[in-house]
């Protein structure tokens, strides 16, 4: 298969910076995909800590994780290091467009730079996981959560419920049902119907007949 392959010398204008950064990604040049979509931003803003971290947030609530990624690394070309914050956005991105393994990445290099993972950290790497049917993955997060007492919100108490569905975990999915009212948060319909099904899974049909009474 021929690579269509973009020489760095070439020049080209803000409207063309996305198409060849996703021919180079297409063609397997990730490396240069992510230096384009660097390029592109810089090419439309004077760089500085305060438009890095606000492109990486507005990233964050699209699916445009590859420029996330872009911006998270040119925060050091301004001198500055990501913080939480930064990484969440990041890592809510990659959630969005299913990319649960940049996600699971972005969680650990977070720790390394000795960086405290939060509940949107978890939540949004457990949904990533969990909408790309990596429910046991999302199950090692919920885990993981609970041991360092990080609370989640609900993004990650719906991806928990879904997964413990999937593992047929009933009891477990009714456990953090409990724990949603504990925090003073409202199960929504997906979280009912994840939990329903957990428990006809589990042969546990009149636990489904309440939640379905209490929905």
């Amino acid at each position: 298969m021929l690579r269509a392959r973009i020489p760095s010398s070439v020049e080209l204008s803000p409207r063309q910076y996305p198409a060849a950064a996703r021919a180079c990604r297409l063609g397997g040049q990730w490396q240069r995909a992510l230096s384009l979509i660097s390029e592109m931003w810089e090419s439309l803003t004077e760089p500085d800590v305060v438009s890095y971290s606000r492109g990486i947030s507005a990233r964050g609530k699209g699916k445009q994780w590859e420029l996330a990624l872009a911006l998270l690394e040119g925060l050091r070309d301004v001198k500055a290091e990501p913080d939480t914050i930064n990484y969440n956005a990041a890592i809510s991105a990659c959630e969005n467009s299913a990319q649960w393994q940049i996600a699971l990445l972005l969680l650990v290099i977070s720790a390394e730079v000795q960086l405290q993972p939060d509940c949107t950290s978890y939540s949004s790497g457990m949904s990533a996981c969990e909408k790309s049917g990596q429910w046991q993955q999302s199950l090692l997060l919920l885990r993981e959560s609970v041991k360092i007492q990080v609370g989640l919100n609900l993004i990650g108490y719906d991806a928990g419920v879904s997964a413990c569905e999937k593992d047929m975990q009933w009891t477990r999915a009714l456990g953090l049902l409990r724990e949603l009212r504990k925090v003073r948060l409202e199960p929504v319909a997906i979280t009912y119907n994840a939990g329903i099904s957990a428990c006809a899974k589990g042969g546990q049909w009149q636990m489904a007949l309440l939640l379905f009474r209490e929905m």
